[in-house]
């Protein structure tokens, strides 16, 4: 159901757009999902994210947290947090 759709884009618009940089979420609540890391350093995506969700273990206000597969366009899910 949201494979292929945006991290937190606009509903009327949820796919990828040219001209910005992806990485595909894979595993846990935000399973398939692109997130958009246009524009970020490397500092900053080789740390990873926490992202909001109510889909994960502690419902909304939640987050997910997600970690970058060295060399790959895909982070993996390690868990969730409050």
């Amino acid at each position: 159901m949201l494979r292929g759709r945006v991290y937190g884009a606009d509903h009327d618009h949820p796919g990828p757009l040219p001209h910005r940089d992806y990485v595909e979420l894979v595993g846990g609540p935000l399973d398939g999902l692109l997130l958009d890391i246009t524009g970020w350093t490397a500092d900053e995506i080789q740390t990873g994210v926490a992202l909001t969700t109510e889909l994960g273990q502690f419902g909304a206000g939640g987050r997910a947290l997600y970690d970058p597969r060295p060399g790959e366009i895909r982070w993996d899910w390690s868990g969730d947090t409050p």
